[in-house]
């Protein structure tokens, strides 16, 4: 009876579209947030401290994954993601998700932790959520097409292994690569301070439409069936590795202005 209890919220989670995967995976998250970190300013670094009770960045980076498990919680399962359909050449808020998406998640956070009015219990909360939703940003497939899921629906074989291919860019391109998340972090492009601010540079929506052409291009190279491995990995780890970069360097933009 047991058994057949487990089988039935398995089917029911699957048939939902919710998962319980981590977004950039637990890896990948955690470089992104260590990343920002190493980017923060003086007053921001100070505010984060006493909001986290001494915990950095990376400890908190999936936070808004972990509270998945949790029913209070699932009001927030929209906000990972920002369909923007091929039909569509920008983000038009009158026709955004009701319930949340990625947008208006990332502003919210903001609006909360910029609220001199806001509780410590409330900015813990939405600076956790921030860290892992920029995060959520710079992978593709996050801004990727409703109709498939964000690319969940294509199924593809990842080396002998059935997976999809927006789980092959949450992490499983990541956890191949074997690095810790502080290795990762470390191990970023030697950017000038010029170039860190052209990254840097730019808006929110300016930042969304950045990864959906990413997204419209891998997804012109991927097909249902199409078995992926080493060839893959050799094209796309680079971007994989670029895109953690930028999200951290670009949560760090936001958390110093916001603290500025």
């Amino acid at each position: 009876m047991k058994k057949i209890s487990i089988l039935i919220l398995l089917v029911c989670i699957s048939l939902s579209g919710y998962s319980t995967e981590g977004d950039w995976g637990k890896t990948g998250h955690r470089a992104t947030a260590e990343i920002a970190e190493n980017h923060l300013n003086k007053k921001a670094k100070k505010a984060i401290d006493e909001i986290l009770n001494g915990h950095g960045l990376a400890f908190v980076a999936n936070y808004a994954d972990d509270i998945k498990s949790d029913r209070d919680f699932r009001q927030y399962g929209p906000w990972h993601y920002v369909n923007i359909d091929p039909d569509e050449e920008t983000y038009i808020a009158a026709n955004a998700n009701k319930e949340g998406d990625l947008v208006q998640a990332i502003r919210k956070c903001v609006a909360v932790l910029k609220d001199d009015t806001s509780t410590k219990k409330e900015k813990e909360f939405y600076l956790k959520m921030l860290v892992h939703f920029v995060g959520d940003l710079h992978q593709p497939f996050h801004t990727g097409h409703s109709e498939d899921k964000g690319g969940n629906d294509i199924q593809v074989r990842w080396f002998n292994d059935g997976s999809n291919i927006h789980r092959v860019w949450d992490s499983e391109m990541i956890e191949f690569y074997q690095m810790s998340y502080t290795e990762l972090a470390i191990n970023t492009k030697n950017l000038t301070p010029a170039e860190i601010k052209t990254i840097q540079n730019g808006k929110l929506l300016e930042w969304v439409y950045e990864s959906r052409a990413m997204a419209e291009d891998l997804y012109s190279g991927v097909e249902n069936g199409d078995k992926l491995g080493y060839r893959y990995m050799y094209e796309h780890m680079p971007t994989v590795l670029d895109q953690l970069q930028k999200g951290g360097l670009r949560l760090a933009k936001i958390l110093n202005d916001i603290y500025s």
